[in-house]
């Protein structure tokens, strides 16, 4: 997913010689053609990712086309501030591309978590905060970005991802900002990224069950399609949504202001990372059951709202 990324931004450089593009890691082989070919397009800003952020401004206020790249925890906590005071205080047409959300980086620990990127990335003013959920979505987000610039936050998986989408991920869907994946009408579990990889399979073994479930990708999380999501939701009998952010301000905080905001009341619960977490070394699998939201955790917490 984030060679993806790298390897279209590449393309389209090639012909726009305004694309500008600035990293903070050279971890990516994908990155290597980038800055061999294009070295007048490409900045490598060195683990000063808040000197980076700047540096963007800059370029954008002379009117180039610019993507900031680094790992999730570096380019949205380190660089709060000049996000907020430089970016967004002029709402600059800059990408914001972020790698390895949430537990992507989960052996690294705590310094490499994101559990609170949607949170405190949501509340900056005039943002768009997408996540694709596979390559097709994410291909498709970066056209979108790299197309039309706007001030940007993409979320995006380090490592390929199953298909999910299979050609359906078609401009209608990008501009709604959200897929009903499966329909149903008892249960709607909501999710985004990794995570609705786990929240279909949940959906298989529930249906097995002879449960009523759909799944939706809720991959625009701001701005979010309120109207269109809320008359989706409305015929479902409870909503679950599931995340590998803290519940504070996190996606399933973003859906239940939806559903307030356009009168949606329904029974719902929302699994994600609770205060006071305990902070551990494991792979993503691990993590997932040691904070409840893994598969089972997703069935079993279906199954009470049913």
């Amino acid at each position: 997913m984030r060679d993806i990324f790298i390897e279209e931004a590449y393309r389209v450089a090639l012909e726009n010689r305004n694309l500008y593009f600035l990293s903070a890691d050279f971890g990516a082989k994908a990155l290597d053609d980038f800055r061999e070919d294009l070295p007048n397009n490409f900045v490598f800003a060195g683990i000063a990712e808040q000197n980076m952020v700047d540096l963007s401004a800059g370029l954008a206020l002379s009117g180039k086309q610019v993507i900031c790249y680094a790992m999730a925890p570096f380019i949205t906590t380190r660089c709060y501030e000049q996000t907020k005071c430089v970016i967004a205080s002029m709402n600059l047409p800059v990408t914001f591309v972020s790698v390895g959300v949430g537990l992507g980086y989960d052996h690294s620990a705590l310094t490499h978590f994101t559990p609170e990127d949607l949170a405190i990335m949501r509340a900056q003013n005039g943002i768009e905060v997408l996540t694709p959920c596979d390559e097709e979505s994410a291909l498709a987000i970066t056209r979108l970005s790299l197309e039309k610039p706007a001030f940007r936050y993409l979320r995006l998986e380090r490592k390929p991802q199953p298909p999910i989408y299979n050609g359906r991920f078609t401009p209608a869907v990008l501009e709604k900002g959200f897929c009903e994946l499966d329909t149903g009408k008892g249960l709607c579990i909501l999710s985004c990224g990794y995570l609705t990889h786990k929240a279909l399979r949940a959906k298989t073994s529930l249906s097995e069950k002879g449960m009523d479930v759909g799944v939706i990708d809720l991959f625009r999380i701001k701005p979010m399609n309120g109207t269109e999501l809320a008359k989706t939701l409305e015929k479902y009998s409870a909503i679950l949504t599931v995340e590998e952010q803290l519940l504070e301000g996190g996606f399933g905080g973003a859906v239940a202001e939806v559903m307030v905001d356009n009168g949606v009341i329904k029974p719902m619960r929302r699994l994600g990372l609770h205060d006071g977490f305990e902070v551990v070394n494991g792979d993503r699998d691990y993590l997932h059951n040691l904070y409840g939201v893994d598969t089972p955790q997703i069935v079993a917490a279906a199954e009470e709202l049913l």
